[in-house]
């Protein structure tokens, strides 16, 4: 097993007190797997992730009953070793190129820093040949001209394409990629797509894809997990979630999907009403129970997850005639 999560907490503390954003996280991952991560912003998959890569802030507190990748236990490890882990052994690609790009530094040099810190057997000149090839590998044209180039200088797609580049330089053994085709468009998001799809089948790398947008990842990935309010509340197999999905909150964002059968032409998509309730603001029992249709009176009490291949957090999981 690469990486084994099981009963992840993270908490913060706050002017208001302590706040607990992730609640009770369990996943596992095999190397050349891909689990895929989807929920609507203020979910908490990011927070998961930057705790996976030992970046919260220092207000933040994560607990587990066990968080290791290859047998490592990460939460014993201090920064002096984190630097070894991260960017060589786990990698990500963050949400926003354009601004995870160092303006005032040029392609070349922000690829071969990674390099620099991760392998300093790499000279002068086989720094650069690796950074070309990089390039390359990631479809960049004209890639001796772009090592010259600044992030102003590229277009969001380009911008991509680097920090893949610059995730992928020391041949990580997971790959976290947070919302990687965010504003891109479509052409271009299926590019990136097959790209990250190419590069693990190369490497056989594991891959963690986050987004909120559930048919993207379902395009790459060989099982999901769907969050919300920082807590797991359905994971399975692709075709179990996408074909058989237990949970109303699924359910609802695949009905908000474009194509659905049932839907005239040019009809509003269907919406899930309401809003994940803040960090400070969550309610007592199921965190759905809100904004859910479904709604009855033994959802005022917190659902557990099962524990079956099809997971769920529901007290009145959907059966067809309701789906």
């Amino acid at each position: 097993m690469l990486l084994d999560v099981k009963n992840l907490n993270i908490e913060f503390k706050t002017k208001k007190g302590l706040i607990k954003a992730v609640r009770d996280v369990n996943f596992t991952l095999k190397r050349g797997e891909t689990l895929g991560v989807v929920g609507e912003s203020g979910c908490g998959k990011s927070i998961t992730n930057l705790a996976l890569m030992g970046l919260l802030p220092d207000n933040g507190k994560v607990s587990a009953q066990k968080l290791e990748f290859e047998g490592k236990d990460l939460l014993s490890l201090k920064e002096r070793h984190w630097q070894k882990v991260r960017g060589k052994q786990i990698s990500m690609i963050f949400q926003d190129p354009m601004t995870a790009l160092n303006p005032c530094f040029s392609v070349g040099y922000q690829l071969e820093e990674t390099l620099i810190l991760h392998d300093q057997s790499l000279n002068i000149r086989q720094r650069k040949e690796r950074s070309l090839e990089l390039l390359r590998q990631v479809g960049i044209p004209d890639p001796v001209k772009r090592l010259l180039s600044y992030p102003h200088e590229l277009s969001g797609g380009m911008s991509q394409r680097i920090m893949i580049a610059m995730a992928i330089a020391c041949r990580p053994k997971l790959l976290i990629a947070d919302e990687p085709t965010t504003a891109l468009d479509v052409t271009i998001q299926d590019q990136i797509l097959r790209l990250l799809k190419e590069i693990q089948s190369q490497n056989n790398m594991a891959m963690i894809f986050v987004t909120h947008d559930i048919g993207v990842v379902a395009k790459v990935s060989d099982k999901l997990q769907v969050m919300y309010a920082g807590e797991i509340i359905e994971s399975s197999s692709v075709d179990g979630i996408l074909n058989n999905q237990k949970h109303p909150y699924t359910h609802g964002l695949l009905k908000s999907l474009p194509g659905q059968k049932g839907l005239s032409f040019r009809s509003p998509l269907p919406s899930i009403k309401g809003m994940v309730p803040a960090l400070n603001k969550r309610p007592s029992g199921c965190q759905f129970a809100p904004r859910c249709e479904f709604k009855q009176e033994k959802c005022d009490k917190n659902p557990i997850l099962s524990l079956d291949k099809h997971a769920y957090r529901c007290h009145y999981p959907l059966k067809g005639d309701r789906a």
